[in-house]
């Protein structure tokens, strides 16, 4: 009876852990699906934070502004002032990018959507070949003569974030047929749309 009772739990003990480790599982390729997606060159790791750090250092860094444009041109220059490195391993965190005083385009890009996402600034990651750069709507008139890319009718700006002084307007360098995904960076997902032009 002993040996019945004691067969009996081991195998829900054995249950609880098959049942544990299907749900970690489970988790752990949620996550995974909400960071990476696959590219032509690999694979792309998106990093934003909503880190109480890049907060307080978005704020510092903006506080003498008083519209958009300011905002986005400041938070812009601190980016691109970060040295710029290959990081050969894994993408870091902004927070780790920081840290460190370098970073490539991804470490960087991932940099400076956290702190327009701190603004409250609608922001997108663009994918292409070995590259990602990052576009936001800005409405102010001092860019009225601003080429910018435009999607379903709404302009969008380029922020090169590994051009050292680069302004808020970075001439597009690429083909549109070379644009591998546009992504909204805190879900992960790919931005459909059904026209797309750079013009002023």
């Amino acid at each position: 009876m002993q040996n019945k009772i004691s067969k009996n739990l081991s195998l829900i003990i054995i249950g609880l852990f098959f049942i544990g480790f299907v749900y970690l599982t489970v988790k752990a390729i949620e996550v995974s699906s909400k960071t990476q997606m696959g590219v032509k060159n690999g694979i792309y790791t998106n990093k934003v934070s909503s880190a109480e750090q890049i907060a307080q250092q978005t704020y510092e860094l903006t506080r003498n502004c008083e519209d958009a444009l300011c905002k986005v041109q400041t938070i812009l220059d601190y980016v691109t002032h970060i040295p710029y490195k290959i990081n050969h391993f894994k993408a870091h965190s902004p927070q780790r990018t920081i840290q460190n005083n370098f970073g490539d385009c991804d470490d960087k890009s991932n940099l400076l959507i956290s702190m327009l996402h701190t603004l409250e600034k609608e922001a997108y990651f663009v994918l292409v070949p070995k590259h990602i750069f990052v576009i936001t709507p800005i409405e102010d008139v001092r860019l009225g003569k601003q080429k910018g890319l435009w999607l379903d009718g709404k302009k969008y700006y380029i922020l090169e974030s590994t051009a050292k002084g680069s302004r808020v307007g970075y001439p597009l360098r690429y083909k549109f047929d070379e644009i591998e995904a546009i992504i909204e960076p805190f879900s992960n997902e790919k931005v459909s749309y059904t026209t797309i032009a750079y013009k002023i």
